[in-house]
């Protein structure tokens, strides 16, 4: 007989006392961290964006811990008002755009042309240096006075592309089957799981899109290079790939430099001073960023609010979960409406849509809002689906002029996994009650009476939406009708439609917003950002729901797979097609059905 009693563990392995032991550590390697990454700037500098991989529109801050190696990219919306303090700002004499690899929707490789535009009416000189450049990294570099190509790199201009997988024939081939309800012939998005090829209603949208983008971006170029745009043409058909003399000699690029040598040119011209380490003539634009007033000086305490829909639209979001929901939108919209000092919004989107229902509900959050305070909407890259169905709150539409909106259709999809299950001899027995009680199951198909339910479903969704359109646009439900069915448009061809008011971008936006305010145009309003970004010292203290330390985990995991894996190389519906798979039940999907990137 064992008469010994448990023996208590002794040190500090206990939940609670490890959050004492990491709390007094994260806090001191916070204080850390910020006094290394705050300092004062120099008189006279070259302000440095560097620009490569995808721009997400706004920046998770709780994402990112201070002991962890990077926090990522500045985001779009940081970008633009970076470049919009630059032009007043005497210090900054001229601006350096770092640029490799981006990967942006035409709209906003546009809007951040439009950026770069106006630092150069501001008196100062923009300079761009490419590294072994694509398609999207010449266009925005084609909008600064001078282009330098790094020593050894190169130019590959071979023009614009689209291309879908079909996942049909691959699925079937392991038992499963996908069904699908479309709303309709335009709203290609389920063609990936139900074709083996794409439809003509898919190669009449897409070939729309790359002709408009593809005229856009010869024009554009052409005129700011001082070069035919036939010349140019020929070069993306029958050169594809240049050395950087080559592109110099064809009047692409004005200089061919080492980034050292591009360094020690302007670092020479700004401060008077050959290049070494006690110099400051760079700064970066996160180092800009932390250092001035952000997001803009103001001279009032009026203020406009700025809220963001960015990501795909979900009814709830999980501990890693990426995108909008509603609560998210719900809490933003509280804080600017509770605000006395908030006299307009601004809603900022960049969204393909997401979930029909969703997207319902924060619409009418919006209109309710819209009641009380001036909503102006300003459409980002995308704003497209469920996205434009939250847009049609504002009383006024902003997009620009390659934003793709429309894509005003619904869809469902639902799998079928019977002929997975009997390849892997798996078995099941139900037992029932209730006529349907077993028809949502992914272990059969859908059929007859139940089938027509499912189909019925998404066209009551597709009924309710374009009639949203009608009474916001002021149009007849038949002439939406005629644009909608899940027609994609840029901003330019949307505005035609009826679709869009007035092309800009944000700051066209917030000026619009300024005026129905009433706020005098002489002042300067505070801009108000939500959601609020917190940092990740807020975001470990603020959880109500989970202990500090699964706080922290959390934390930490979201880190290491924005580390590992990045979130743009993924497209915006295998967050769906994932959910859709794991749960099997069905979803109705007011989302575009495809994405748009230059590259």
């Amino acid at each position: 007989m064992n008469n010994s009693l448990p023996v208590k563990r002794r040190g500090c392995l206990r939940k609670g006392c490890l959050a004492l032991m990491i709390l007094p550590a994260l806090i001191v390697v916070g204080l850390l961290w910020g006094l290394r990454s705050s300092r004062s700037l120099p008189d006279r500098f070259v302000l440095v964006l560097p620009l490569s991989g995808g721009v997400d529109e706004i920046r998770n801050e709780s994402s990112s811990l201070p002991f962890m190696p990077s926090r990522g990219p500045l985001s779009f919306q940081e970008l633009l008002f970076v470049l919009d303090n630059a032009v007043a700002d005497e210090r900054v004499k001229e601006l350096l755009l770092d640029i490799g690899g981006l990967q942006a929707t035409p709209a906003k490789i546009g809007e951040l042309r439009d950026a770069v535009e106006k630092v150069r009416k501001g008196g100062k000189k923009v300079t761009a240096l490419l590294h072994s450049a694509e398609d999207s990294d010449y266009l925005l570099a084609s909008a600064c006075d001078t282009i330098v190509v790094e020593r050894g790199g190169y130019l590959h201009l071979d023009g614009l592309k689209a291309e879908s997988l079909f996942y049909t024939t691959p699925l079937g081939k392991v038992g499963v089957q996908v069904q699908a309800a479309q709303w309709k012939k335009y709203k290609s998005g389920i063609e990936p799981y139900v074709r083996t090829g794409a439809s003509k209603e898919y190669f009449e949208q897409i070939n729309a899109l790359l002709d408009e983008v593809y005229d856009h971006y010869l024009t554009t170029v052409s005129k700011r290079r001082n070069i035919r745009r036939s010349a140019f043409e020929a070069i993306i058909n029958n050169e594809a790939l240049l050395s950087a003399n080559r592109a110099k000699a064809l009047g692409l690029v004005d200089a061919v430099a080492s980034s050292w040598e591009l360094e020690r040119s302007l670092t020479r011209k700004i401060t008077g001073k050959e290049l070494s380490s006690d110099n400051e003539a760079y700064v970066s634009a996160a180092e800009y960023r932390a250092a001035v007033t952000w997001p803009k000086r103001s001279t009032t305490d009026e203020a406009i609010a700025v809220l963001t829909i960015s990501g795909t639209i979900v009814r709830s979001l999980g501990e890693l979960g990426e995108g909008v929901d509603v609560q998210t939108l719900k809490s933003s919209l509280d804080a600017a409406l509770e605000n006395k000092k908030v006299k307009a919004i601004v809603l900022r989107i960049d969204t393909p849509g997401g979930d029909a229902l969703a997207s319902a509900d924060m619409l009418q959050m919006l209109d309710s809002a819209a009641v009380k305070k001036p909503l102006i909407v300003s459409m980002s890259g995308v704003a497209a689906s469920g996205g434009y169905m939250t847009a049609l709150a504002g009383k006024t539409i902003f997009a620009q002029p390659l934003t793709i909106t429309g894509s005003i259709g619904v869809y469902a999809l639902r799998p079928n996994i019977s002929g997975l299950a009997e390849k892997i001899g798996l078995k099941r027995d139900v037992v029932t009650r209730g006529r349907y009680a077993d028809a949502n199951t992914p272990f059969k198909p859908l059929e007859g009476e139940a089938y027509n339910k499912f189909v019925t479903a998404s066209g009551e969704v597709y009924e309710d939406f374009i009639a949203k359109v009608a009474a916001s646009r002021k149009m007849q439900v038949a002439a939406v009708d005629s644009v909608a069915g899940g027609r994609v448009w840029t901003g330019s061809r949307a505005m035609k439609a009826g679709l869009v008011d007035r092309m800009g971008g944000l700051f066209d936006a917030l000026q619009a917003a300024q005026l129905l305010a009433k706020i005098e145009p002489s002042k300067k309003p505070k801009i108000l950002l939500y959601p609020v970004q917190k940092s990740w010292f807020e975001s470990l203290l603020d959880g109500k729901s989970s202990s500090f330390s699964e706080r922290v985990a959390v934390a930490i995991k979201k880190q290491v797979i924005q580390e590992v894996v990045p979130r743009q190389h993924f497209t915006s519906m295998e967050r769906f097609y994932e959910m859709l798979v794991s749960s099997g039940q069905l979803h109705l999907l007011a989302v575009m059905p495809c994405e748009v990137i230059i590259n």
